[in-house]
């Protein structure tokens, strides 16, 4: 799937048209990652990694921002991007880290684990962010890359999990790894905000998003189409489509898909129209939250529509079941949502204490 998506130019599709790229903003990489996660959840989660930097790139270059320049021009060069967010107890996503970075001329040198690494066997360039403790009062989050090929970097292929494996998302040590400051992103207080955080976070909780209604949408599809052929001998042979409760079932499904639909569209489009208000995190965190909710809650629906098939291992339903159990651990998760909401709407500092 990497290669076929390769050939057709799916990593550059959001560069911007003047740079050699398909030119697709937020709502159209969005959807076309949504209709790829109806056949393919994992490699259309895995590319989401790649594609959100690429996005942010290209949306701050229309700002005039070129902070992201070279990852722009890594990705026309044949880069493959991937995210080294995931830590062992950080529960606040890119807002804090347990990885240092140690300032030394020239650059910094990292040293942490990274978690969840996606394209784990293909990434040339991971987006890593960790913190700088040099001035104990001011602590900082420097969000860079490093290069796989990078003295002190160790992949390790040990992504054995029930949910989305075809991501092959590996861990990655780095080990005091050099990042000179031509690739770091931006250098950011812990708790702050910069153009660069707005927009991968944006592109990033979007789309991710958009994948899980994708394979959603395919698990109700499914169980319509069971419902209407399987026949049911309470019904006197006519299908399971005419019991109530099963009316009831897909109904709930359908409907709580269409509203994180609704949701999720109407992020996308306000970002590319520039309709983005103090407001915007809690309403991030908010339609990740949602679609983290009702997502699951569909597709349990649907396996209760389509019945004990859906639970053979080799039934598409099965792995789009075991798909969807992956939207919890993505940041921010059901505790950090409600938190980054809560602050935001009640006008708290969201560095003050917990």
């Amino acid at each position: 799937t990497h290669q076929e998506l390769l050939k057709i130019g799916h990593y550059t599709s959001n560069v911007p048209t003047e740079r050699g790229g398909g030119g697709l903003d937020l709502v159209m990489v969005a959807r076309r990652q949504r209709l790829l996660a109806r056949y393919a959840p994992a490699p259309a989660l895995a590319t989401c990694m790649h594609r959100y930097w690429t996005g942010a790139a290209a949306d701050l270059a229309r700002a005039g921002l070129h902070d992201l320049e070279f990852v722009t021009t890594g990705a026309l060069e044949g880069e493959i991007l991937a995210s080294g967010h995931a830590e062992a107890g950080n529960d606040l996503a890119v807002n804090a880290s347990t990885t240092v970075a140690e300032p030394v001329a020239g650059g910094y040198r990292l040293t942490g684990r990274k978690h969840f690494g996606s394209l784990g066997p293909a990434w040339t360039l991971l987006g890593a962010h960790a913190m700088d403790t040099s001035d104990p009062d001011n602590p900082m989050i420097v969000h860079a890359f490093v290069r796989r090929d990078d003295a002190g970097i160790e992949v390790h292929a040990d992504w054995d999990t029930i949910t989305m494996r075809a991501s092959k998302s590996y861990d990655t040590v780095l080990d005091s790894v050099f990042v000179p400051h031509d690739r770091v992103g931006a250098v950011v207080p812990v708790g702050g905000e910069s153009p660069v955080l707005g927009a991968f976070f944006t592109w990033a909780l979007t789309l991710i998003s958009n994948v899980y209604l994708g394979l959603a949408e395919r698990a109700v599809e499914l169980a319509v189409s069971t419902a209407q052929l399987r026949t049911s001998i309470g019904l006197d042979g006519r299908s399971i489509a005419h019991n109530p409760m099963v009316q009831h079932q897909v109904a709930e499904a359908w409907m709580a898909l269409e509203g994180v639909r609704g949701q999720l569209e109407l992020l996308a489009t306000d970002w590319v129209g520039g309709n983005v208000g103090p407001d915007w995190l809690p309403r991030i965190a908010a339609a990740k939250h949602r679609t983290a909710a009702e997502t699951r809650r569909a597709v349990d629906l649907a396996t209760q529509v389509v019945g004990g098939s859906s639970i053979r291992t080799d039934s598409e339903l099965a792995r789009l079941w075991r798909d969807s159990r992956g939207v919890a651990f993505h940041p921010p998760t059901d505790a950090l949502a409600h938190e980054l909401v809560a602050k935001g709407v009640l006008d708290i500092d969201p560095t003050g204490p917990r």
